[in-house]
């Protein structure tokens, strides 16, 4: 393999390891910013309970989001020096912000929520978490900032003197159509994976019939913000497929196989093309429903591979502008195909809690602890179809891949860094296994001996208990 290839796995890996926690992340810091918030509301102790388990695992899971997140950045100088060259004005100013404030933001007010407890007031201690959450947005925001500039480049000129692309106005690149539609998307899809992971948890606690003062609300709050958020994958998705159209219509394309130029086009529910991805072979589909997704109507005109190809290459010269058809075909239809199997988890738990059959209800259990890896497989194979779907380009329709890489850097040394990551990521991925296990398995805090007044300085008279 090529210094270029084995550096496209190695990014690749990485990124969607990191990109396990990332979500989790976001939607856990509100969910349990939300039930803290409940609990200095009311004084019901299960709110803290509640806060402190699901605090805990949200803190796991930060940690190594942090530590795998560090390695994206050394990558770029590493493998990706000419890209790194090409981009820096541009893609290093969102990701400098994000660090500076974002990040110092959530990492700031998360070290005084952890620390904070018994000794911040109640009130300024809740503050924290609810700021720690919101540094998690913001740094999600800058991030898709710069992944969206690549995606749909403005805000810039390339000088031709220098080959480097240049800032011209950051304010479109902070507005970009594109990082909107992906920002809205991907939040959305944070709030369905955390709750999943919360309805998966607690599912399996529950089956076993522990705590389930804490993990029956627990569960039905997940299942409420599992079926906003699929809603709202939906209508963010759609919108983000329409844009995709008019701005990388080649992905859209090879997200459907489509390799003619039709109107009303089908979308399909299955293919099959030739070995080399150049043509269909056999196909299921519905008709109208591909010109709806990419245009809003069911007779809307959607370019084939096979037009776009030509026009790419009268564009951008002699080469290959496909993408990967069988990889992104695919992982288009898994990444639906996951989220609409979450929204129906969703209804299925609430249905049942309406009709008052949970916990009782015991063969929903291991289906919803099951469900636990949905949202998890959708954000991968997601991210997967955004990155390959843009391909042969780094920075769609400026600088494509190969000539992004590091030129001066052997296959040698890539194969090298490669296994290094991959053997150290699988090692944090068992340490991440192995602490998840045992604290969800641990379950929450006893609950706590009621008392007169929290807040107050005055030293507690003496008590027993057990």
């Amino acid at each position: 393999m090529s210094a270029l290839d084995l550096a496209r796995w190695q990014f690749g890996i990485t990124t969607v390891y990191h990109f396990i926690f990332v979500p989790l992340t976001i939607g856990l810091s509100f969910l349990v910013a939300g039930m803290q918030a409940a609990w200095v509301r009311t004084g019901n102790d299960r709110y803290r309970r509640m806060t402190k388990f699901w605090g805990k695992l949200f803190l796991i899971n930060f940690a190594m989001g942090v530590a795998t997140g560090i390695v994206q950045e050394f990558q770029f100088g590493m493998n990706w020096s000419d890209y790194s060259t090409f981009v820096g004005d541009i893609f290093g100013a969102p990701l400098a912000i994000e660090g500076l404030l974002a990040f110092f933001l959530e990492s700031t007010f998360l070290g005084l929520w952890i620390f904070g407890w018994d000794k911040l007031p109640k009130k300024l201690h809740l503050a924290t978490i609810w700021l720690a959450a919101i540094g998690t947005v913001l740094s999600a925001y800058f991030i898709l900032a710069a992944n969206s500039w690549m995606q749909h480049p403005v805000g810039s000129i390339v000088n031709p003197a220098t080959g480097r692309a240049e800032l011209k106005d950051f304010g479109a690149v902070l507005t970009n159509s594109t990082a909107v539609g992906a920002f809205a998307h991907t939040i959305t899809a944070c709030f369905l994976t955390a709750g999943m992971f919360v309805v998966g948890i607690s599912a399996w606690q529950l089956r076993r019939q522990r705590n389930a003062d804490v993990f029956r609300p627990s569960m039905k709050l997940a299942l409420v913000t599992v079926l906003i958020a699929s809603l709202g994958v939906i209508v963010t998705g759609d919108l983000q497929a329409r844009l995709m159209t008019e701005q990388q219509p080649m992905k859209m394309a090879a997200a459907e196989a489509l390799y003619d130029t039709v109107a009303p086009a089908s979308f399909s529910l299955f293919t099959i093309g030739s070995l080399d991805g150049s043509q269909e072979k056999f196909s299921i589909r519905v008709p109208g429903v591909l010109s709806f997704m990419a245009t809003g109507k069911f007779d809307g005109r959607v370019e084939g591979i096979n037009n776009l190809q030509a026009q790419e290459q009268q564009a951008y010269g002699p080469g290959e502008y496909r993408p990967d058809v069988p990889v992104t075909y695919w992982t288009f239809r898994l990444m639906i195909g996951f989220g609409f199997l979450c929204l129906l988890i969703s209804l299925v738990g609430l249905w049942l809690f309406r009709r008052g059959r949970i916990p009782r209800a015991r063969w929903f259990f291991p289906v919803a602890t099951a469900g636990l890896a949905l949202p998890f497989l959708a954000n991968s194979v997601g991210w997967i179809f955004t990155e390959m779907g843009r391909q042969p380009w780094s920075v769609f329709g400026v600088l494509k891949t190969a000539s992004s890489v590091s030129p001066t850097v052997p296959a040698s040394s890539v194969l090298t860094s490669l296994i290094v990551f991959t053997l150290l990521y699988g090692v944090l991925a068992v340490v991440d296994g192995v602490l998840m296990v045992r604290y969800a398995k641990a379950g929450p805090p006893p609950p706590e001996a009621p008392s007169e007044d929290t807040e107050t300085d005055e030293p507690r008279p003496a008590a027993f208990a057990y």
